[in-house]
């Protein structure tokens, strides 16, 4: 298989029909009712109790699934969880229509809010990326440390190739895209965002592409799919264009979590160029390049991006406290046991 193709999949009139949501072995969907909006979250169970709590956010057009794979890497470290944003994946829209960054962040932070995991060390890639850097900003007590995955933070010069997803914010585009591609298979659709998103297509396995298409079925049948992928990208764009204390990158100056920025040599949506900006905007901040990962680096090298936070890990301290922690839990169960032999000694 060459570098750009991808695995074949049957045409979509033979695959089975898709109902539900893919849960993926190991992991765990409950639906959770906050003021205003109702929220999916995705979650596996930690490998061992006590592990600090972590919160993926995914970017447009993406849902909870794109996180799989680093969360199971990531299970001995974290206890993870990751959302469906308002309007994507499992989660119904929000109940004031509103999908602009702000908007999103709220329903994080009532997320994190309600149910006391905060801080949380928070994961966002390409408009998650966005959307928790402005948490991040606002509510500093949320947070322990901020992973972004090509960001989408304001870019003088956007790139060619991510002129067409910022063409759905503009009134009617997406109404006569969907028109114009309404003969279009849900493998022809994927294949495209695929091509978009990786690096390097060819990196996705048959059953990684035939799961997305079985996604991709399932949302086009959703009444509210387009809608909630234009008011996003809507959302995006009016971001970029805020100033003053809202704008994008003066909150990513507040930001006083330690950071690790993931961008991709490859990524056709965020620029590789804004990867030494975001490391010099970010004040506590490490930065990992790497050369062929397009814009889900999280997908693609997900033992790249989960070493890399094992590192983050280490340098904040967090490793460090979290074997303080399992040393004093051995150290108290052995002087329980020590004690035991005591009393056994002693006839008690």
């Amino acid at each position: 298989m060459s570098s750009t193709e991808l695995p074949f999949v049957p045409p979509a009139n033979v695959l089975p029909k898709v109902g539900t949501v893919r849960v993926a072995e190991g992991e765990r969907l409950r639906s959770v009712e906050l003021p205003g909006v109702t929220l999916t979250v995705r979650s596996r169970p930690p490998a061992r109790e006590e592990l600090p709590p972590a919160l993926y956010v995914h970017g447009l057009g993406g849902s909870s699934q794109n996180w799989s794979a680093l969360m199971a890497l990531l299970d001995g470290d974290v206890d993870g969880e990751a959302l469906d944003l308002p309007g994507f994946g499992d989660s119904p829209p929000p109940d004031d229509g509103n999908y602009s960054v702000t908007g999103h962040a709220r329903a994080v932070i009532r997320y994190l809010d309600a149910s006391g995991r905060g801080p949380v060390h928070l994961f966002g890639n390409s408009l998650g990326g966005a959307i928790t850097t402005r948490v991040a900003a606002v509510r500093p007590d949320l947070v322990r440390t901020l992973t972004l995955v090509s960001p989408a933070l304001p870019e003088i010069r956007v790139q060619r190739s991510a002129v067409p997803t910022g063409l759905l914010a503009v009134p009617g585009v997406a109404l006569l895209f969907t028109r114009l591609t309404r003969e279009w298979t849900a493998e022809q659709r994927v294949r495209g965002v695929m091509a978009l998103c990786y690096g390097d297509p060819g990196r996705v396995t048959p059953e990684g592409f035939r799961n997305a298409v079985q996604e991709m079925e399932r949302r086009l049948r959703l009444p509210y799919f387009w809608d909630a992928m234009a008011r996003s990208a809507r959302g995006i764009v009016n971001a970029y264009t805020l100033g003053g204390q809202q704008g994008l990158w003066r909150q990513a100056e507040r930001v006083l979590a330690p950071t690790l920025l993931v961008y991709g040599g490859r990524d056709q949506l965020v620029g590789f160029r804004m990867a030494q900006r975001a490391a010099r905007v970010f004040r506590d901040s490490r930065l990992v390049t790497l050369p062929d990962a397009g814009h889900v680096a999280m997908m693609e090298y997900p033992e790249t991006v989960a070493m890399a936070f094992r590192e983050l890990l280490q340098d904040a301290g967090e490793l460090g406290a979290q074997r303080a922690r399992r040393a004093d839990r051995a150290e108290a169960g052995g002087d329980a046991v020590d004690r035991e032999r005591t009393d056994e000694s002693m006839g008690g």
